[in-house]
């Protein structure tokens, strides 16, 4: 409870606080700096743009396996009420959806950081 209270009273103290004079922009500096930024953003362009097209393709595999973790449910519903045909299909669905879909989706999620960074 304590720990909650020093949490509340951190946040609301954050908001009640004044800007100082350094949180201000000096426009003169600004001013110097916008090329030499212009010139930066304009070189990284191309890695950042990689960077988010893996990233997307990473997360798109994650919603994939997303829907492969309802192959669970349907695995349950093929091996017991349609089990005398449907039996074979159901054990797969299950290993699918309960097993092998999570690992994928803890995979992806770990590789999602990597990459979007292009570490690789």
């Amino acid at each position: 409870m304590k720990s909650l209270l020093i949490a509340i009273l951190i946040i609301v103290g954050g908001f009640l606080t004044t800007p100082t004079e350094c949180d201000a922009i000096d426009p003169v500096t600004l001013a110097i700096l916008a090329p030499i930024a212009m010139k930066a953003a304009e070189k990284a362009t191309p890695y950042v743009l990689r960077g988010l097209m893996n990233g997307g393709r990473e997360l798109l595999q994650m919603g994939l396996e997303v829907f492969n973790i309802l192959r669970l449910p349907l695995g349950i519903f093929q091996t017991t009420l349609l089990a005398p045909w449907c039996f074979g299909d159901g054990m797969y669905n299950l290993a699918r959806g309960g097993i092998v879909a999570p690992i994928y989706m803890v995979k992806h999620a770990i590789f999602f950081p990597i990459q979007l960074f292009n570490v690789f």
